[in-house]
């Protein structure tokens, strides 16, 4: 599997992707409105040249946050390779910890970062009702059926 710094691929490609798959590149979560497809981040690509993960992050300080992940195809390894990948660049910038932040409804996310050594941190109670006035696109319900309210803050120490 190659990982690619987000800037070495068409920017169109990264701008086709979020929009395909968050209806836009516009990213809303209580640390900020992000336009994903100008972040700093790393792609994984198939043998067409396709997107098949990506994810993007900024830098605060000593802290990096990690604002967007994505794995088309589950279950090989993409998701954890590219989360290690922003690891390795925070640490290699001195970064103490990597942060992210994810919806209440987001079972998988919660589970895949906390298998991978991230804790939660903090609890943004209706902070999705916040970001909906900025995004109202953002769905009430999850495919699951459970309500989408909350944020929870997830951190790993470097």
């Amino acid at each position: 599997m190659q990982i690619l710094e987000i800037e070495k691929i068409l920017k169109s490609l990264v701008e086709e992707f979020f929009t395909t798959h968050w209806g836009s590149p516009e990213m809303v979560i209580s640390s900020g409105v992000y336009d994903c497809s100008k972040l700093d981040g790393f792609v994984v690509l198939n043998e067409k040249e396709e997107i098949i993960g990506l994810i993007t992050y900024i830098f605060r300080e000593d802290e990096c946050e990690i604002i967007s992940l994505d794995s088309i195809e589950e279950g090989k390894g993409i998701g954890k390779a590219l989360v290690q990948a922003v690891e390795r660049a925070a640490e290699k910038r001195g970064c103490s910890s990597v942060k992210l932040v994810t919806t209440n409804d987001n079972l998988k996310a919660l589970k895949f970062y906390q298998k991978r050594g991230y804790h939660l941190s903090n609890l943004y109670i209706n902070a999705v009702d916040k970001a909906r006035k900025l995004k109202p696109a953002i769905p009430l319900v999850s495919e699951d059926g459970i309500p989408i309210r909350d944020e929870i803050e997830l951190e790993k120490e470097l």
